[in-house]
């Protein structure tokens, strides 16, 4: 049975206004079909959701005052779209670098941002010249080799450091029942709450862990299925383009895997992102403070605001739940 929407045959290839290509990588998206001006045009734009998303995080920070890291982190997030945008419209290897290495310095931004919580200035300082040390070597030495797959490798391994660091923070300081066995300098002295001021805070944390678990379950899941569909595309190739030619435009843009890398790992990133400037608020006490934003899990991105700028939405038992614990009348601030 053929396929029967509307379509329109692919153009062929032809020779594109950045030619020749210099890049060490190429992509299953063919070259210079849609207009001379952008070697894989769906790649391209694609990144225009890094950008947008990035934007809206550092009007975020700016407006809520967030620590200055995740100002620079998401800066950093928008520098990777633009990167990107860049190196796919080029295919040149100079853009190449601005993409990818752009990525590993968000991630040792995000890797500073983990380990230096509740740290003294020796150790910010002995860390951060650490980190920077690492993010030179990666740079020099990708230079060197050319080898995508170092990078590739490199940014997984930071990231799953990243990723691990903040789980591991994130239980032992809000998961009541860790938070007695591995008392650190960010918890609240044992003594200062009354016992009903106590379970109150234990109440609420328990619920802003359900939902840091449901944020962080969305974002990795989101950024591996973007992984996984891109994995697809480089073993596929051949006969996603088969296909793509034989269903036509516009449908075939929905075979490029490596624009969805792109949008689901643009979505995942920021989902990290947003739950890392809320973990540092909920490990510096500031639960009744700040909350996440994020009034639908399928149909809005989160974001950190001010507890006083959130509107109730229902919750446990019909009482108003404001970024993660049900906020009755004998609560308490602490």
């Amino acid at each position: 049975m053929g396929f029967h929407l509307p379509s329109v045959p692919y153009p062929p290839t032809r020779e594109g206004f950045w030619a020749p290509v210099t890049s060490t990588i190429n992509w299953c998206e063919e070259d210079y079909y849609a207009t001379i001006y952008s070697a894989e045009i769906v790649n391209t734009l694609t990144n225009l959701l890094f950008i947008a998303l990035g934007v809206k995080g550092i009007r975020n920070c700016l407006k809520y005052k967030h620590d200055t890291v995740f100002l620079v982190a998401f800066i950093g997030y928008t520098l990777v779209g633009s990167g990107s945008f860049a190196f796919h419209s080029t295919l040149k290897y100079p853009m190449q670098l601005v993409d990818e290495l752009s990525m590993i310095y968000s991630s040792v931004i995000m890797l500073y941002s983990s380990f230096s919580v509740s740290r003294s200035v020796l150790f910010r300082q002995v860390l951060g010249f650490s980190l920077a040390s690492l993010a030179i070597f990666i740079t020099l030495y990708y230079h060197y080799l050319q080898d995508p797959v170092f990078h590739q490798n490199a940014f997984a391994m930071i990231t799953i450091l990243v990723v691990g660091r903040s789980v591991y923070m994130m239980e032992i300081n809000l998961r009541p029942s860790l938070r007695k066995k591995y008392p650190n300098a960010s918890h609240i002295p044992p003594g200062t709450l009354s016992p009903s001021e106590q379970l109150a805070n234990e109440e609420r944390d328990k619920l802003i862990l359900r939902r840091m678990w449901l944020m962080v379950g969305s974002g990795v899941s989101i950024f591996l299925g973007g992984f996984g569909i891109w994995a697809l595309d480089r073993v596929f190739c051949s006969n996603i383009r088969r296909w793509r030619h034989q269903i036509g435009l516009p449908w075939g843009i929905l075979l490029e895997g490596h624009g969805w890398w792109h949008i689901m790992t643009g979505i995942g990133s920021y989902f990290y992102i947003v739950w890392a400037i809320w973990l540092r608020y909920c490990l510096h006490q500031s639960q009744d403070k700040y909350a996440l934003n994020w009034p639908s899990v399928f149909f809005s991105l989160p974001e950190v605001v001010l507890i006083k700028d959130l509107k109730p939405t229902p919750g446990v038992n019909g009482s108003p739940v404001k970024g993660g614990y049900t906020k009755g009348e004998d609560r308490k601030s602490v």
